[in-house]
């Protein structure tokens, strides 16, 4: 069992609620649906629909756990009404199974997955070095960091975080820009509470939930641009993640994140995701829009 240590107040109601959205009602074989949180947004954000996809998937898979995922982000989401998850079926082999899924509203596409589920097999096993961080508690929460700037953000301060999220070399607002330009970030990050439930499954969705809040944040870091500018229109493109071991969502996780190139209004970022032993658990990549306004 992990030892819970929790230095800042755990926001365990929050957690909660992010397990019931990634929840999902079926309606009929491969058919789910799903809904958005009670916030005032003008899209559905994109690490909510990847879970609750993951989430479909999953619901069609009798064995074996996920390995990997690659998706589209194709229109934006409608925060107000539901969405609608459709599964396809593509594969059931031995070893490894394969799925589809679209999510659908107003009678369009607007987002695809698929996803491939593996069973546990014995390999060759090598895992890259994880990079030197502080440890995630010698670090200011969200609100503790974000406090001088918590008028100008509003209501967006004071909103519940599911996810608790320890930046160690992020620029805040209104920092100079670097002499050199800056290519890459790390954040701590894990549920802020306990998950009750020990199924990967749902740890697997939380942690495609939370890959998705900072990693395109990483493009505008050569640029000295912030997302709180209001100078930048961002939205995701595409997100791939492979799963390589097993990890808890509700334990820290060190997120490294890195952009290689942005061009044609496009940034790419990629993220790794280790264990505090320091193993890889998860690779991601992303391709956002990230087009001046």
């Amino acid at each position: 069992m992990p030892v819970w240590d929790r230095s800042a107040v755990v926001d365990q109601d929050a957690v909660d609620g992010l397990v019931q959205l990634l929840d999902l009602e079926q309606i009929e074989v491969n058919l789910f649906r799903g809904v958005s949180p009670p916030v005032r947004m003008q899209r559905v954000f994109g690490g909510q629909v990847a879970g609750q996809a993951l989430v479909a998937v999953a619901r069609t898979v009798d064995h074996g756990t996920v390995h990997s995922l690659h998706a589209y982000f194709l229109r934006p989401g409608d925060p107000s009404i539901p969405i609608l998850y459709e599964v396809d079926r593509i594969r059931d082999g031995k070893s490894f199974t394969t799925r589809r899924v679209v999510a659908i509203q107003h009678g369009k596409a607007i987002f695809n997955l698929a996803a491939s589920y593996q069973v546990e097999e014995e390999g060759l096993d090598f895992s890259k070095r994880m990079p030197d961080a502080p440890p995630a508690d010698s670090l200011p929460t969200f609100k503790e960091r974000m406090a001088p700037y918590a008028e100008q953000m509003g209501a967006w301060y004071h909103r519940p975080r599911p996810i608790d999220m320890r930046y160690v070399d992020a620029p805040l607002p209104d920092a100079s820009p670097p002499a050199e330009p800056q290519t890459s970030q790390r954040v701590w990050m894990r549920a802020d509470g306990r998950l009750h439930d020990d199924d990967p499954t749902i740890h697997a969705c939380i942690v495609t939930y939370a890959s998705d809040m900072t990693l395109l944040d990483t493009t505008l870091l050569p640029h000295s641009i912030r997302w709180s500018d209001n100078a930048i229109q961002m939205a995701s493109l595409d997100h791939t993640m492979w799963f390589h071991r097993p990890f808890r969502a509700d334990e820290w996780l060190l997120y490294a994140q890195e952009t290689p190139s942005t061009s044609g209004a496009r940034g790419l970022a990629t993220g790794s995701i280790y264990c505090q032993d320091g193993t890889l658990a998860v690779t991601v990549v992303q391709e956002g829009l990230i087009r001046r306004v």
